[in-house]
């Protein structure tokens, strides 16, 4: 049983242990930013506007969420890395994130603008609590077990965000069953129990993976202002990135094709409901995404064991592609289905060895400085995808040009990828402080 948790990257405690925080806030990826708050935004929060100015808002919310996190990512992460309190900063952005979502059952028909605010307050939160627990990761594994670590991590958030949106679904479907007054009604219950998910699976985490220690610049006492000491640590590491050029590189790459797959996970429901394709299946799409991806994540992993990391994440773009191709002309549930498929078998992989090799590149002792850059450029990767959908249906009152376009990020962050060093880029990471 211990070889076989090693070669998928579980065998110790605080692995498992970390790996369950993906367990628990896949609950929220699952259930509120991808299969049931777009269309309750949509048909109920929004549901006195039109359909395409619904979208809009949506759209808007999503790239203000993202541009607010995108500006907090570095300057949280090097708080965090100063008092050497990742965890405790995890813990109080999963709080806020818990609340939020707790809210989201509050909303009632026509109350767009307060649905707008909770589902940003509720980004932030959960965008944020990734810079810490991802900088956690170089604490706790070895360069080599990084790649099997990360993509095992998704792969059971798959599994956990499955099992949640299953539920939900049932409920959602068939209220009257579970004694559920009606389907909006079983909607909101949905968030609650997302709520409670997310906060009780992540205590094995805060049980489990230990602090890192702290460590302090050459320059620092220990007795600064932590938020003085936070802005001059992001100039400072802004300044270093020049000196870690393959982790700069990567960077790059990651903002442009992550562009392209935030814009495919954030739109795609909301998209479907805009060319008719029926609420159920589009929730029972993302219910295949979820546990088909549970596999392909595996098998990410051990891909890139063999290829190595950089190789595999040049499959997954080439699939984006004819994802994106097929997106455009689709019409029907059953493409709608296929393409959801498509989606599941590179999803989890391409972000799980992104977030890995990343964090073979950087200074470990200063992993939540790097993973706000990281954020940032995470974020505002998430910032032009829903931007241009906003943009286009206003523009030409349709999306599908929108989902054509994001060919462009994947062949873009490719080209940037090609130029990746990864052998260089662990070497400079291990140089000394």
């Amino acid at each position: 049983m211990n070889r076989a948790l090693a070669r998928l990257g579980l065998n110790r405690p605080e692995l498992r242990a970390w790996a369950m925080y993906d367990w628990a806030n896949s609950a929220f990826q699952s259930t509120v930013i991808t299969a049931v708050f777009p269309d309750f935004f949509a048909s109920v929060a929004a549901a006195d506007l039109p359909p395409a100015v619904a979208t809009a808002r949506y759209a808007w919310a999503t790239t203000i969420a993202v541009a607010v996190i995108a500006v907090l990512g570095p300057i949280l992460g090097a708080i965090a890395d100063y008092r050497g309190i990742k965890k405790k900063m995890l813990g109080a952005f999963m709080g806020l994130g818990v609340i939020a979502t707790l809210m989201m059952a509050t909303i009632d028909r026509g109350e767009w603008q307060y649905a707008a605010a909770v589902f940003i307050v509720a980004n932030i939160a959960i965008a944020a609590s990734f810079v810490f627990y991802d900088s956690l990761l170089p604490h706790i594994a070895a360069p080599e077990e990084m790649d099997r670590v990360s993509t095992a991590a998704y792969a059971i958030g798959y599994l956990g965000g499955g099992i949640v949106l299953i539920i939900n679904l049932l409920w959602i479907l068939m209220p009257e069953t579970f004694g559920i007054p009606g389907t909006v009604a079983a909607i909101k219950l949905s968030f609650v129990s997302v709520a409670v998910w997310w906060l009780v699976f992540s205590i094995p985490l805060f049980r489990r993976v230990p602090e890192p220690p702290r460590a302090l610049e050459a320059d620092e006492t220990g007795a600064e202002n932590p938020v003085l000491a936070g802005f001059a640590r992001v100039r400072e590491t802004f300044l270093e990135l020049r000196g870690y050029r393959q982790a700069f590189l990567m960077l790059v790459a990651f903002l442009l094709y992550n562009d392209g797959i935030q814009t495919i996970i954030r739109m795609a429901t909301i998209y479907g409901a805009e060319i008719g394709i029926d609420r159920n299946a589009r929730i029972a799409a993302f219910v295949l995404v979820q546990f088909v991806g549970v596999p392909f994540s595996f098998l990410f992993g051990a891909a890139a064991g063999r290829i190595g990391a950089k190789r595999a994440i040049f499959v997954a773009l080439s699939v984006y592609v004819g994802i994106s191709v097929l997106g455009y002309f689709m019409t029907t549930a059953w493409q709608f289905f296929a393409l959801a498929f498509l989606v599941a078998t590179v999803q989890g992989g391409s972000q799980a060895l992104s977030r890995s090799l990343f964090a073979r590149m950087i200074p470990k002792h200063k992993s939540s400085e790097y993973f706000g850059f990281f954020s940032v450029f995470e974020k505002f990767a998430g910032v032009a995808g829903p931007a241009m959908f906003a943009a286009s249906v206003m523009l030409f009152g349709s999306s599908r040009a929108a989902v054509l376009s994001v060919i462009l990020f994947f062949v873009a962050g490719a080209m940037v990828l090609t130029r990746v060093n990864v052998a260089e880029g662990e070497a400079q990471a291990l140089r000394p402080a």
